[in-house]
């Protein structure tokens, strides 16, 4: 798994308008080719009128899958500069779809690339990119005596937390970057003595940041 990776939040549109034609830009967070597909059709079912519902979309760790299509416009102006976009911006896992509605005025090729560039930047910043950062969870178990010197010291470091169950004795659920976690596991060791009982839980991924 990828130690970080940028991809979108949320699915998110926003509309340009150039020399009176009109580009709504739509991106959305997929997993799989399935998805996309979905996404697509569901943009294209949304805006059947449209004059064009031109895509692209890339997914996977190392952008196995790449997809474009320029929807009747002419080859090359609209979907290959949209799957730039999504290459330039090293954005992961995420489908983009701009509809045209043609206002009448001929932009010519230039014109398109440079319209449907715009419409899929639009369309990643509605979607709001995001850094999802791989961590893991470190289950660590006390007793209740160690529980408030533990929360100082995951307040003083700033520790990551996944939440604390309390039964017996109180297991707190930490949550360090997945290359950090062996190393953040040692920490409590010393800190706690040795008398911490560590589990090493899943990996999982978190917005940087939040």
């Amino acid at each position: 798994m990828l130690s970080r990776y940028t991809t979108v939040r949320q699915f998110g549109n926003k509309e340009i308008v150039i020399k009176k034609s009109r580009f709504i830009g739509h991106a959305k967070p997929v997993t799989s080719e399935a998805e996309a597909a979905a996404f697509i059709e569901e943009i294209k079912k949304q805006h059947w009128n449209a004059t064009h519902n031109c895509s692209a979309y890339m997914i996977g760790e190392r952008d196995e899958v790449q997809k474009q299509s320029d929807d009747g416009e002419p080859s090359g102006t609209a979907g290959k500069p949209m799957l730039e976009v999504i290459k330039n911006r090293g954005v992961k896992n995420v489908a983009i779809v701009v509809t045209r509605y043609f206002g009448g005025i001929m932009l010519g090729a230039g014109g398109l690339i440079r319209a449907y560039t715009d419409g899929a930047v639009a369309a990643l910043e509605a979607a709001e990119e995001i850094v999802n950062v791989l961590h893991r969870e470190v289950h660590v178990e006390v007793d209740y005596t160690w529980h408030g010197k533990l929360e100082n010291a995951f307040h003083q470091r700033e520790v990551r937390l996944g939440g604390t169950e309390f039964t017996d004795k109180v297991t707190v659920t930490c949550l360090p970057e997945a290359e950090e976690a062996e190393r953040f596991a040692a920490w409590i060791t010393d800190l706690t003595q040795g008398q911490a009982v560590i589990t090493l839980g899943d990996e999982l991924y978190c917005i940087e940041g939040e």
